[in-house]
C-alpha cells in the first residue's frame, strides 16, 4: 500500500492508470485541466496514449474508437465541455461500450464560472444525450473516495458494458488529500465483443448503434433497460450518519456533504436530532438507503450547490411520505456550516 499527499485531480489520473485506463482522449477547461497534465507527463513512462483532442467532440469520440477495440479508456472535462461531448456518450451508450467520462463541475449555466458547483446533477442523471439510456453516477466525497470510486468506475464499466461518470467538482478536484493507493494489479478479462482484429479466428465483431428496424430498435433498448434493472439491485451506496433517532435528515452528496456533516454536529450540540444522508451513487440512487435513513425522520432538507436538482430524486424515493424541503448556494458558492445550521434551526422552530 502507497500513501501520499495528491490534489484531487490529480489522485484521480493516477487512479486511472492503475485501473489500467491506456487511452485518453480529452481537451482543456478549468478547473479539469490536471487531470490531463497528469496523464501527459506520465503517458511515455506509464505506457499510456494521451492525445489533446481538438475539441471535446473530438475527444468522445476518440474514446467511442478506443472502447470499440477493446482498451480501457477515459475522458475528461468540466460542465459546458461536457455538454458538448454529450452526443458522444449517447453513442457510447447506444454501442454498449464501457467507457469512463469524468465531470469536474464548474458553474452554469453557460460559461458561467470557474467555482464549484453541483447543477450538473440533472445532466449527469437525467438526459447526457439523446435516447432511452442511464449511466452509472458516482459521486465522491474526498479524494481518497475520488480513487477508490474512479477505480470501481472502469471495473463496473466493463462489467456491464456501458458509460460510468465520476461527478465531482471543483472544491474536490483542486484541494490536497492524503491518499491511499493498492498495490494490487487488475485484472482486465478479455473482450469477445471488441473490434481489434480477427485474423480468421472469429466471427466478424461489429460495434454499431444505428437500427433502421423499429422492432430491432426496441429490443435493443429493452435489453439494456432489462440491465439497468440489474444494475438498480447491485449498485447503490450510500453514508448514513446519525440517522437512528434524526427527527430531521439532511441530505447532500460531494463537496456539501462534507460541510452539512459539520452542521449535523452544530446541530446535535444545540439538541436538535439532526442526521445526514450521503449519496455515493446518484444513479442508480440509492432507495433503500434513504429509507433507512429517514425511518425516524418527520422532515428532510436537501442541501446543493444547485437550485435544487436532488429534491426531486428524493422525493421519489421517499414515496412523498415526508416533507422535503431545500436549502442551496449556487453560482459556485458553498455553503457554509453556519448557514445550514441557520437552516435546520429554523426548521426545527417551525416544528418537526
Amino acid at each position: 500500500m502507497e500513501r501520499v499527499l495528491m490534489k484531487g485531480n490529480e489522485a484521480l489520473a493516477e487512479a486511472a492508470i492503475r485501473a489500467g485506463c491506456k487511452c485518453f482522449f480529452a481537451y482543456p477547461i478549468t478547473p479539469q485541466t490536471e487531470v490531463a497534465a497528469y496523464l501527459a507527463k506520465n503517458m511515455k513512462k506509464r505506457n499510456i496514449t494521451f492525445l489533446q483532442a481538438e475539441s471535446e467532440l473530438a475527444a468522445v469520440n476518440m474514446v467511442l474508437g478506443a472502447s470499440s477495440a477493446g482498451v480501457r479508456t477515459m475522458t475528461s472535462s468540466s460542465s459546458p465541455g461536457i455538454s458538448l461531448k454529450s452526443e458522444g456518450v449517447s453513442y457510447l451508450a447506444g454501442s454498449d461500450l464501457p467507457a469512463v467520462i469524468v465531470n469536474v463541475q464548474r458553474g452554469g449555466p453557460g460559461l458561467g464560472s470557474i467555482q464549484p458547483s453541483q447543477s450538473d446533477y440533472w445532466q449527469a442523471t437525467k438526459a447526457l444525450g439523446h435516447g432511452d439510456f442511464q449511466l452509472i453516477v458516482f459521486a465522491p466525497a474526498s479524494v481518497q473516495e475520488t480513487v477508490d470510486m474512479t477505480i470501481r468506475a472502469f471495473e463496473e464499466a466493463d462489467r456491464y458494458r456501458m458509460p460510468v461518470m465520476i461527478l465531482t467538482d471543483g472544491f474536490i478536484g483542486q484541494m490536497m488529500e492524503p491518499v491511499t493507493f493498492s498495490d494490487e494489479t487488475p485484472k482486465i478479462e478479455p473482450k469477445d465483443w471488441a473490434a481489434c482484429g480477427h485474423k480468421g479466428g472469429r466471427k466478424h465483431n461489429i460495434i454499431n448503434s444505428l437500427f433502421l428496424q423499429p422492432d430491432e430498435l426496441e429490443a435493443s433498448v429493452d435489453a439494456r433497460y432489462e440491465k439497468y434493472e440489474t444494475i438498480k439491485k447491485n449498485i447503490h451506496d450510500a453514508e448514513i450518519y446519525m440517522c437512528d433517532d434524526a427527527d430531521l435528515v439532511i441530505t447532500a452528496f460531494g463537496t456539501t456533504a462534507r460541510v452539512a456533516k459539520s452542521a449535523v454536529n452544530q446541530a446535535r450540540e444545540k439538541g436538535i436530532k439532526a442526521g445526514l444522508f450521503r449519496p455515493k451513487t446518484l444513479w442508480p440512487f440509492p432507495v433503500e438507503e434513504l429509507n433507512a435513513a429517514c425511518k425516524t425522520a418527520k422532515k428532510v432538507l436537501s442541501v446543493e450547490m444547485s437550485k435544487g436538482q436532488m429534491v426531486d430524486d428524493i422525493r421519489l424515493a421517499l414515496n412523498c411520505r415526508i416533507p422535503v424541503e431545500f436549502f442551496g448556494r449556487n453560482g459556485g458558492n458553498i455553503p457554509t456550516p453556519a448557514e445550514i445550521l441557520d437552516e435546520i434551526v429554523k426548521i426545527s422552530e417551525r416544528g418537526l
